[in-house]
C-alpha cells in the first residue's frame, strides 16, 4: 500500500478510497501540493467548460501570459481534471456519461485554446490566410472516434484530421500558402498537445485516420477531400467517418456536406456488413497475433464488438433514416431498438455490456494512467481492479466480464455471421450451368415441372456478358445466392414460376452488391421473397422494379400490425419537409415511403391477414394521404400566388371514390376551386397540372399514381379546373345520366376540406334529383349496353369477371341506378359506403327484395375476391365459368328483377 504523507490527512473520504486504486492520483497528490486542495474544492459535482477555462486563465495570470503558459496550464488542468474524474468515478459520484463527457470536454477546450494562441502568433508573422476573392480562411479540427462520438475514455489519446477550406497565400509581409500555413498551425496544434514535459502530456494526438494516412498530407483542402473520398476512399474509412465531428471551424455544414454522401449512401447499403466484418477479421487476427485475447476493447465480445453492431447499421441505413447519423454508440442503439432494427432486449444487454467495459477500462487506465484495455497479469493489481468493480475477488470479476462477452459475441455473429460461409449442396449444379443435360436431373429431383425450361435459363445466366463482367467480389456473392434460390424456390407452389421470377430479379439486381448482400446475409429475406415470387406474379414485377424494397424482407413485425396512417402521414411530411426544397429528392421520397406502404400491404394480403374490402380501404387511405401531402408542395412551387393557402380540393371518382382502389389502379380525379379572385383559374390549372405531373411522373423511384383527369365536366374539352359554381350548374343543367352514376363513387379526398363540404352537397342534391324511372332504367340500360358492345364477350367456356353479363359492372349499374332512381325519397342512399352497403340499405328500404340483395352482396364480394387473385397474378380478368357460375346468378336475377330482362 502506498504511504500517504502527513498533509493527506485533510483529503477528503472519497479521495483517501480513491488513491488505493489509482497510483496515478497518489503519485499526483505527493507531487502537486496544489492538486488536493483543487480536489477538495471540485469533487462535489462535475467540471464543466467554463470551470476549465477559468483555470486556465489562473494559470496564464501566475505564469506570465498565454504564449508562457501553454503547455504547463494545459497539462495541469488534464492533470486536475483525470483526478478528479478518478475520485468521483471510483466513488460511484459520476455515471459513465459523465466521465466521457468530462473528457470529451477537456480535449475541445484544450483544442480550442492552444488553437487561439497558436493561430495568432502565425497570424501576427505571415497575416491571414485568404481565398484568392479574399475570404479568411480557417482550419477545421475534425474529431473522430470516441472524441467524435464525446465518448472518450480517461487515457485516451485523441484522433484527428485538419481540414482547410480553400488555397491562397496569406495576407502579411511575409507570404506563405494556406497550405503552408495550416500546415504548421497544424503541427505545432499536435506539439502543443502531444509533447511530454516536466508537467506529463495532455493527449496522444493520432493522426493516421486523415486521407492517405501516415503517407499523406497533415492538412488538405475541401477539393482534396472530396476528391479522395471519390477517387481513393475506402469502406473502413465510411467507419471511421461516422463519428467525426468538427470541433473548430465555422464551415462545419460545407464538410460535412462534402463527408455525407461519403459515409452514407442514398441506398440502403448491405455490403456494409461483409466490409464491416472483413475489417473485424483483420482486428481479431492482430489480436490473436499480439496474444491480448484479455482486451476488452478488441477481444472476443469486446467494446469495439458493440461499436461495430451499432455501426454496420448507421452505414446501411443512414443514408435514408438520417436520424441515425448520431455519433454516440448507445444513442446509435436506441434508435435501432425503436426502429425494431434491434430488439428492444437485445439492446438493453448490449447497454447493459457497453457501460460494464467502459467502466472496467477506465479502472484500468485509472491505475498507472496508461492508454491499457488488457486485463492485468499481477495478481494485486487484478484484486485492486476487482474491488474497484465492486466485487468480491477477481473470479468474481471475470465470471460478470464474460457472461458480457458472451452475450456481445452471440449478438456480434448474428448480425455479422456469414450465412454463406459453408459450401452448398448445388454449388457445383450452378458452376456447371452451362452443361444443361448435367443440371436437369438435380432440377427433376428437386420435383421441378419443367426442369429442361429451368436448367436452359440458369446456363443462358452462366453464359451472358451480364454474368461473365461482374467484379470479383458481386459475383462471388451471385454465386453463393443461385444454389439457394434454386432450393428455396423448389419448396414453394408453381416452384418454375417461382424461380423464373426470382432469376428476373436477380438479373435486375445482379450488379448492386448491396442488394445481394442482403439476400445473402439474410436467409430469412430470401425465403420471403420466394414466397412472394410463389404467391403473386404482379408482386414479383413490383419488387423486381422497385428492388429498394426488400428490405422490407426483413421486417416480419410489419406483415403482423395494421397500418398507422396517421403516423404514417406525419412521419412522411417531416420527411418531405427535411429535404425541401429538393423537388426531386421530395418526389422520390415520397414513392419510396409510398412503394413501402404498398408492399407492407402485399405481403399482409398474400399471407391471408386482409380481406379484399380492408384492403382496398387501406389502399384508398394511402392515396388520400399521398394526394393530401402533394397538394402543398405543388402550390409551394408556383411562382405567382395570390393567397397563402389555396382555396382547391381533388375530387375523387371511380376506384378511389368508392374507396375500391386496387393496387395498380388509376386515379380518376377532378379539380375544383372557390375563389373569386380574377387570376383564380390560371393559377389553379398550373396548380392541377403540377399536381397530376408530381403523381404520374417516372423518376428514379418510380411512379405514384396514372391519372385520368376526363371525368371532369365537358370531359377532355372541358377547362381542367371547374370552380365550385360552375361543377353544380353543369351537374344540374348540362351533365349526362352517366355522369351522374360516376357521381354515386364521388367523394372528397384531398385539399381545402370547406370546398369538399360543399362539393358533397353539391353531389347530395344532384343525386337527390327526382328523375322518371323508366327514362332512367332506359338510359342506364343503353350505357351499360354501349359498356357491354365495348368490353363484353359472349359467356361461354370463360367468364369476364368486370365486363360480362353477372359480372362486376352490372353490380354498379344497378346500385347506380338504385341511388339515382330513388335518393329523392330515401337521402341515406346518397352516402358513400360502398357497393355492398348500398345493396343491403336497398333490400332494407324494400327497393329491391332483401334476400336477393344479400345474395348479390355476397356474388360481388366474391366477384373481387376472385378479380383480386388474377390482377396479383398479372392475368385478365378472364375465370372458367364453372369458378364463377354461383356468384353470376343472383347478379342476373337482381339485373332482370329491376331492368326486366
Amino acid at each position: 500500500m502506498t504511504t500517504l504523507p502527513q498533509a493527506s490527512a485533510a483529503l477528503p473520504p472519497a479521495v483517501h478510497n480513491a488513491r488505493r486504486f489509482s497510483r496515478y492520483l497518489s503519485r499526483m497528490l505527493d507531487c502537486q501540493p496544489w492538486l488536493a486542495e483543487a480536489l477538495a474544492a471540485s469533487i462535489a459535482g462535475p467540471i464543466g467548460a467554463t470551470q476549465m477555462e477559468d483555470f486556465i486563465s489562473a494559470r496564464e495570470s501566475a505564469l506570465g501570459g498565454a504564449d508562457l503558459a501553454l503547455r504547463p496550464a494545459l497539462r495541469q488542468l488534464r492533470m486536475w481534471v483525470l483526478c478528479h474524474l478518478i475520485v468521483r468515478d471510483l466513488s460511484c459520484a459520476a455515471p459513465l456519461a459523465e466521465v466521457t463527457e468530462t473528457m470529451t470536454v477537456l480535449a475541445e477546450v484544450s483544442l480550442r485554446h492552444a488553437h487561439a494562441v497558436l493561430r495568432a502568433a502565425l497570424v501576427e508573422r505571415y497575416g491571414l490566410p485568404l481565398s484568392p476573392t479574399g475570404w479568411e480562411q480557417e482550419l477545421l479540427v475534425i474529431g473522430m472516434g470516441k472524441l467524435g462520438g464525446r465518448e472518450l475514455n480517461v487515457s485516451s489519446d485523441i484522433d484527428l484530421i485538419f481540414i482547410y477550406p480553400e488555397d491562397g497565400d496569406t495576407g502579411g509581409k511575409k507570404v506563405i500558402s494556406n497550405y503552408e500555413f495550416f500546415e504548421r498551425l497544424g503541427k505545432q496544434l499536435i506539439q502543443a498537445l502531444n509533447e511530454v514535459t516536466e508537467h506529463g502530456q495532455v493527449f496522444r494526438v493520432d493522426m493516421r485516420l486523415r486521407p492517405n494516412g501516415d503517407s499523406g498530407a497533415l492538412v488538405c483542402c475541401f477539393d482534396m477531400l472530396e476528391n479522395y473520398f471519390v477517387t481513393q476512399g475506402r469502406e473502413w474509412e465510411r467507419y471511421a467517418w461516422i463519428k467525426a465531428r468538427v470541433m473548430l471551424g465555422e464551415r462545419w455544414s460545407e464538410l460535412y456536406g462534402i463527408a455525407r454522401p461519403f459515409v452514407f449512401r442514398k441506398y440502403l447499403d448491405f455490403g456494409a456488413i461483409n466490409a464491416m466484418r472483413d475489417l473485424h477479421v483483420q482486428i481479431r487476427r492482430e489480436v490473436a497475433r499480439r496474444d491480448r485475447a484479455h482486451n476488452v476493447k478488441l477481444g472476443p465480445g469486446g467494446i469495439r464488438e458493440i461499436e461495430f453492431i451499432a455501426q454496420v447499421f448507421q452505414l446501411i441505413r443512414g443514408g435514408r433514416d438520417t436520424a441515425l447519423q448520431v455519433r454516440p454508440t448507445l444513442k446509435a442503439m436506441a434508435l435501432l431498438a425503436e426502429r425494431g432494427i434491434l430488439s428492444a432486449t437485445g439492446v438493453a444487454e448490449l447497454s447493459a455490456a457497453y457501460d460494464f467495459l467502459r467502466r472496467l477500462e477506465h479502472r484500468l487506465q485509472y491505475l498507472d494512467d496508461a492508454q491499457t484495455h488488457d486485463l492485468p497479469t499481477q495478481t494485486a493489481d487484478q484484486a485492486l481492479i476487482a474491488e474497484a468493480m465492486g466485487f468480491a475477488d477477481y473470479p468474481a470479476l471475470l465470471e460478470t466480464l464474460n457472461a458480457h462477452r458472451a452475450v456481445v459475441s452471440l449478438h456480434f455473429d448474428t448480425v455479422f455471421g456469414d450465412p454463406s460461409e459453408e459450401d452448398h449442396s448445388l454449388d457445383a449444379t450452378w458452376a456447371g450451368a452451362e452443361d444443361v443435360d448435367s443440371v436437369v436431373p438435380a432440377l427433376q429431383a428437386l420435383g421441378y415441372r419443367h426442369p429442361r425450361a429451368g436448367a436452359e435459363r440458369l446456363a443462358s445466366i452462366h453464359a451472358g456478358p451480364r454474368y461473365r463482367q461482374l467484379p470479383n467480389n458481386i459475383k462471388s456473392r451471385f454465386d453463393a445466392l443461385i444454389p439457394r434460390i434454386i432450393e428455396a424456390a423448389a419448396t414453394t407452389p408453381g416452384a418454375d414460376d417461382t424461380l423464373a421470377r426470382f432469376l428476373d430479379l436477380m438479373d435486375a439486381i445482379g450488379r448492386r452488391g448491396a442488394y445481394l448482400a442482403l439476400l445473402q446475409q439474410y436467409p430469412q429475406a430470401l425465403r420471403r421473397v420466394a414466397d412472394l415470387m410463389s404467391a403473386s406474379r404482379w408482386g414479383a414485377q413490383f419488387l423486381t422494379r422497385h428492388p429498394l424494397l426488400l428490405d422490407e424482407m426483413l421486417d416480419t413485425h410489419g406483415t403482423e400490425t395494421a397500418p398507422d396512417w396517421q403516423a404514417f402521414r406525419t412521419e412522411l411530411a417531416a420527411e418531405l419537409d427535411a429535404v425541401e426544397p429538393d423537388m426531386e429528392r421530395q418526389m422520390d421520397v415520397m414513392r419510396e415511403q409510398h412503394h413501402a406502404q404498398l408492399f407492407r400491404l402485399l405481403t399482409q394480403d398474400i399471407a391471408g391477414l386482409l380481406t379484399v374490402e380492408k384492403l382496398a380501404d387501406h389502399l384508398s387511405e394511402l392515396a388520400d394521404i399521398v394526394l393530401d401531402l402533394t397538394l402543398p408542395r405543388c402550390w409551394s412551387r408556383i411562382k405567382i400566388r395570390h393567397r397563402k393557402e389555396p382555396r382547391f380540393a381533388v375530387i375523387s371518382y371511380g376506384k378511389l371514390g368508392g374507396k375500391e382502389l386496387g393496387y395498380a389502379s388509376d386515379l380518376d380525379i377532378v379539380f375544383l376551386y372557390e375563389d373569386d379572385a380574377p387570376e383564380a383559374a390560371e393559377v389553379y390549372t398550373r396548380l392541377a397540372q403540377r399536381t397530376s405531373t408530381w403523381l404520374s411522373s417516372q423518376t428514379a423511384a418510380g411512379q405514384l399514381f396514372e391519372t385520368d383527369l376526363r371525368l371532369r365536366p365537358n370531359g377532355e374539352a372541358g377547362l381542367l379546373v371547374t370552380s365550385l359554381e360552375a361543377f353544380r350548374k353543369y351537374q344540374l343543367e348540362s351533365a349526362w345520366v352517366w355522369e351522374h352514376q360516376a357521381l354515386t363513387r364521388a367523394r372528397f379526398s384531398a385539399g381545402d376540406r370547406a370546398i369538399g363540404k360543399s362539393f358533397e352537397a353539391i353531389r347530395t342534391e344532384v343525386l337527390c334529383l327526382r328523375r322518371e324511372l323508366d327514362t332512367l332504367r332506359t338510359e342506364v340500360k343503353a350505357m351499360r349496353k354501349k359498356m357491354s358492345d365495348a368490353h363484353g364477350s359472349k359467356v361461354g367456356e370463360f367468364f369476364d369477371l368486370k365486363h360480362d353479363s353477372g359480372g362486376l359492372v352490372d353490380v354498379e349499374f344497378l346500385i347506380q341506378y338504385l341511388v339515382l332512381g330513388h335518393s329523392h325519397t330515401h337521402p341515406q342512399l346518397t352516402g358513400n359506403l360502398g357497393n355492398i352497403a348500398l345493396l343491403r340499405m336497398a333490400g332494407e328500404l324494400d327497393l329491391i327484395p332483401l334476400a336477393l340483395a344479400t345474395a348479390c352482396a355476397d356474388s360481388y364480394r366474391e366477384l373481387r375476391r376472385l378479380q383480386h387473385r388474377q390482377r396479383l397474378n398479372d392475368l385478365q380478368s378472364r375465370v372458367p365459368l364453372a369458378e364463377a357460375e354461383a356468384a353470376r346468378r343472383p347478379v342476373i336475377a337482381l339485373w332482370r328483377h329491376v331492368f326486366g330482362d
